[in-house]
């Protein structure tokens, strides 16, 4: 058995089914919307990565510990404060955040209570830029 298993892992769950559990109309309904923009941006379908994760692509990663694993190069998740996304640094990510609207930063993670408090276009521009870093960056 392997130690220190990876929880996230691509599942075969419906992606539908899991937005459909969200209790709250407008987080169930931008939940919708952001996976609309992130296939627009991925050209990729949304994958269930975990139980409550939405992914588009995916990488391989491998540290130096030896510890390796797959993850999505675009993802969110519709959390209970907010819908979280999960997407890279790049060079110019502070300047179209700036613009974005009302949002929250914590480590990697972009939080937007709801997309009507936020620039959709620059939205747009946000999750392509991060998808297009990210593929370049793992060479996918």
């Amino acid at each position: 058995m392997a130690k220190n298993t990876n929880k996230t892992t691509e599942t075969e769950a419906s992606v539908a089914n899991f937005i459909y559990t969200i209790a709250d109309e407008t987080q169930r309904a931008d939940s919708f919307t952001l996976i609309e923009l992130m296939q627009e941006a991925s050209g990729l379908p949304a994958k269930m990565w975990g139980p409550a994760i939405v992914g588009f692509g995916s990488y391989h990663y491998k540290y130096e510990s030896g510890r390796e694993g797959d993850a999505p190069l675009i993802a969110f998740s519709p959390r209970k404060s907010s819908l979280t996304l999960y997407l890279t640094g790049f060079d110019n990510k502070e300047q179209i955040l700036q613009k974005l609207g009302r949002h929250k930063q914590s480590g990697g993670c972009t939080h937007i209570v709801k997309l009507a408090n936020v620039d959709i276009a620059v939205l747009k521009q946000l999750i392509g830029e991060a998808y297009q870093h990210a593929k370049a960056m793992h060479n996918v």
